[in-house]
């Protein structure tokens, strides 16, 4: 499990594409400082588990699956990415039940920056729109937000509002206009709705 809380910036450094998958080099010189073999961490929303580890890099394979759902058969070497290590029983819990498990994908809209604050609008598939309110709690790319405004129009919208410091920490604040990025919606939203349609029964 994860929090939404982005540990550090990471880099692509290699991709190596394989059958139906792909295979990722990524430099993190926190998340790796105390990595193991088969580890789960987030790679923009993305849980993914540790096959090797050199120095400062980490190696993952990405199914087909993943590469269809998520923003990730588009990155190259060179890119930025979020980085967060799983969470540690007893840790501190910072931004809400994240469980890596990207649900789809969404477009930015617009970015209307402002002294203290940007909002981002992003696009939001239909399948998805039903599980998403306005003032609860969203991941954008692994990154725990709050949902500050909802659109109705075709397509359906959310708007995020970024503080500077997670412009500067995350690759949100590179993001431009037409970029894709990974979502995740609140698996409490899900649950309940899989309750409600079986009546009551698990």
């Amino acid at each position: 499990m994860f929090t939404g809380i982005v540990e550090e910036r990471g880099e692509i450094v290699a991709r190596d594409d394989l059958e139906a998958a792909a295979r990722f080099s990524i430099r993190g010189p926190l998340v790796t400082s105390d990595a193991r073999y088969g580890d789960s961490i987030a790679v923009n929303g993305v849980c993914l588990t540790v096959t090797a580890l050199d120095g400062d890099v980490f190696t993952v394979d990405v199914m087909e699956e993943s590469l269809r759902r998520s923003s990730l058969d588009g990155l190259a070497p060179g890119a930025p990415v979020n980085l967060e290590r799983a969470m540690a029983a007893g840790g501190r819990f910072g931004g809400h039940v994240v469980q890596g498990h990207v649900d789809g994908t969404g477009t930015i809209l617009a970015i209307s920056p402002s002294d203290n604050w940007t909002v981002v609008r992003i696009a939001l598939p239909d399948d998805l729109a039903r599980y998403v309110v306005e003032k609860g709690s969203i991941t954008v790319d692994g990154v725990s937000l709050t949902v500050s405004a909802l659109g109705d129009a075709d397509p359906s919208w959310f708007e995020v509002s970024l503080i500077p410091t997670t412009l500067s920490e995350t690759v949100l604040g590179r993001a431009r206009v037409g970029d894709i990025v990974n979502l995740e919606v609140d698996v409490i939203a899900k649950y309940v709705e899989r309750l409600t349609a079986k009546g009551g029964r698990a």
